[in-house]
């Protein structure tokens, strides 16, 4: 069985999308050990200031560092990433999973995004859109991208 640990930044503050993560993480279970560990997110007193968001970066991907198992496949979600379409997705994951290395590691980063550190350990940046996304909501599309995957894999119908 594979373990996927999601670490994110943040707490979903809407109730709507931690439903949705709740689905669509108990669905994954017949598939996979999913784990989730949030980190705190920090305050951003000015996003203009260059200074301050590398501050804010580089406190939060020394959280993030620090819950990433050292022996996992690191996956990061960067609007500047690979993009995938589902079922190339699902192909990705089987195969990191069964020839590589069966812990799967994605990272969301905050709003504003991921600090230079984390994105050195990821072994492969993956995007879902061009466009930015709220890191809650990210967290809801991604979880379904990942039971679709599954789906696709176990050749049953909900892909379609």
């Amino acid at each position: 069985m594979i373990n996927i640990t999601i670490v994110c930044v943040g707490k979903i503050k809407e109730q709507y999308l931690s439903q949705g993560v709740a689905e669509y993480q108990k669905r994954l279970s017949r598939f996979s050990k999913i784990d989730i560990i949030e980190v705190d997110d920090e305050r951003i007193i000015d996003n203009n200031n260059p200074s301050l968001c590398e501050q804010v970066l580089e406190i939060e991907g020394v959280k993030i560092l620090a819950k990433i198992p050292k022996e996992a496949y690191v996956i990061t979600l960067e609007i500047t990433g690979e993009t995938f379409s589902s079922e190339e997705l699902a192909v990705f994951i089987d195969k990191i999973s069964t020839y590589q290395n069966s812990k799967l590691v994605f990272v969301i980063g905050g709003s504003l995004g991921l600090s230079p550190r984390v994105k050195a350990i990821s072994k492969k940046a993956i995007s879902f859109s061009k466009m930015t996304f709220p890191h809650q909501l990210m967290r809801l599309i991604l979880f379904e991208q990942l039971y679709r995957s599954f789906t696709i894999l176990a050749n049953i119908t909900y892909h379609k």
